[in-house]
């Protein structure tokens, strides 16, 4: 049986002041988003598993993600939080690697002020911290900020990093430009993955179609090819713009011209190497 993984899920109790960047134009996701309430969902689109990704920046999240891990099979990964740039870092990361679950971390560096927070010297400090528990980091950025992961990236050849949601790139206005420029750059580096997620609320929530994607897929499809590109769904900030099915269709379409074993990768296989499921 091909195993399909979600990559990329959130899950949230919702409050309005910790969750604030969920806008009132963001109704449909302005409510609490558990495993229970995916887990139908995933089975009517033959997905076997996710991985869930902090949406808050607390320790308090990474311990309310193991609580959800522990009460639902499906959560077969965690992608936390925790202060890279704190003093005591060694000790926090001692602390979480007693628990299997947690694969990783990640920090929200598209929302930090400066352009080159990736390369600071105690967040460095962090990230070389995570290699003696195999933990991976995930890339949160926009396009601006692909200069400074570039850099980032160099600096350690052998820290598995994934870029989440293609960097964002500006759908929108189906802009490639610097953003293809930086991200091949990126690929170069054999370390670095990226998540084949999040298009849909880079695209006009109301009026995307499949062939406004196309040229984003071509361009990291290309530079990344099907060893390094994880599929996921982003859900359920994709709610936004698009369902679950929808989301999902928008890959398989782009792939069902590759041979079966392509395809299985980039649906399971990647992501159960990549995070170590």
């Amino acid at each position: 049986m091909q195993i399909c993984i979600d990559a990329h899920q959130h899950f949230w109790q919702y409050h309005p002041v910790k969750d604030a960047w969920i806008t009132p134009s963001m109704e449909v996701i302005r409510r609490d988003f558990t495993p229970a309430d995916i887990a139908p969902i995933m089975a009517d689109n033959e997905v076997h598993g996710c991985v869930a990704v902090q949406a808050d920046q607390s320790e308090q999240e990474t311990n309310f993600l193991l609580q959800l891990a522990e009460q639902h099979d499906i959560v077969k990964g965690i992608v936390g939080w925790v202060d890279l740039r704190a003093d005591n870092i060694v000790e926090r990361l001692q602390h979480f690697a007693q628990f299997p679950v947690i694969k990783g971390f990640r920090h929200i560096v598209q929302a930090e002020p400066d352009a080159d927070f990736l390369l600071g010297y105690d967040f460095c400090r962090g990230i070389a911290a995570l290699a003696k528990h195999h933990f991976t980091y995930d890339i949160l950025v926009y396009p601006s900020q692909l200069p400074a992961v570039a850099a980032f990236v160099k600096r350690f050849p052998r820290q598995p990093f994934i870029i989440d949601h293609l960097a964002k790139p500006n759908i929108v206005d189906q802009s490639l430009g610097e953003w293809e420029t930086n991200i091949r750059a990126i690929a170069e580096h054999p370390n670095v993955y990226c998540k084949l997620s999040g298009m849909v609320t880079e695209a006009d929530w109301q009026n995307w179609e499949q062939a406004h994607f196309v040229p984003f897929l071509d361009v990291v499809f290309d530079a990344f090819g099907t060893d390094r590109l994880v599929y996921g769904s982003d859900w359920p900030v994709s709610l936004l713009a698009a369902d679950y099915k929808q989301v999902k269709n928008i890959i398989q379409q782009y792939i069902q011209h590759l041979p079966v074993a392509e395809q299985a990768k980039i649906m399971g296989e990647n992501a159960c190497r990549f995070y170590n499921l």
